[in-house]
C-alpha cells in the first residue's frame, strides 16, 4: 500500500503526498505551496514531476485538482480519466482513512460535475 495524505478537495482540491514526504519542507507533489493558495508554482512543479513519472496517481491528482480549482474543467477531467485507467492505488488521505485512487479519482471527477450543473 502506498502512503499518500490528501490535504484539498476539489473545492479544496486534492494535494496529496507521501506520507513520508509530509515531515520535509515540500515534496515532489507540491503539497505546502498547493495549501498555501500558489497554484502557478505548484503546477510547474508537478507539471516537471508528470514528465518523469507520467503514471504516478498521486502526481495526476493534484495536477488535476490545480485544473480544477483554476478553471480547466476538461484538462482536469483527462487527468482523473488517467488516474482511472491506472491500477489503482491505495492511499492515506487528510481524514485518516485510506482510500484507493480510483475513488478519489470519481470524486474529483462528481465534483466537475457538480460545479457543471450549479453552473447552469
Amino acid at each position: 500500500m502506498r502512503a499518500i495524505v490528501a490535504a484539498l478537495a476539489l473545492t479544496a482540491p486534492l494535494a496529496l503526498m507521501p506520507a513520508a514526504q509530509a515531515e520535509r519542507l515540500e515534496g515532489p507533489y507540491a503539497h505546502a505551496t498547493i495549501q498555501r493558495g500558489d497554484y502557478a508554482t505548484a503546477e510547474r512543479k508537478l507539471a516537471a514531476e508528470a514528465r518523469v513519472f507520467p503514471n504516478k496517481p498521486e502526481v495526476l491528482l493534484n495536477l488535476a485538482a490545480i485544473y480544477a480549482k483554476t478553471g480547466r474543467v476538461s484538462d482536469a477531467r483527462a487527468l482523473y480519466d488517467r488516474v482511472l485507467s491506472l491500477e489503482p492505488v491505495a492511499m492515506d488521505v487528510a481524514d485518516g482513512q485510506v482510500a484507493p485512487s480510483h475513488l478519489i479519482a470519481n470524486r474529483g471527477l462528481r465534483l466537475l460535475d457538480s460545479a457543471r450543473m450549479a453552473a447552469r
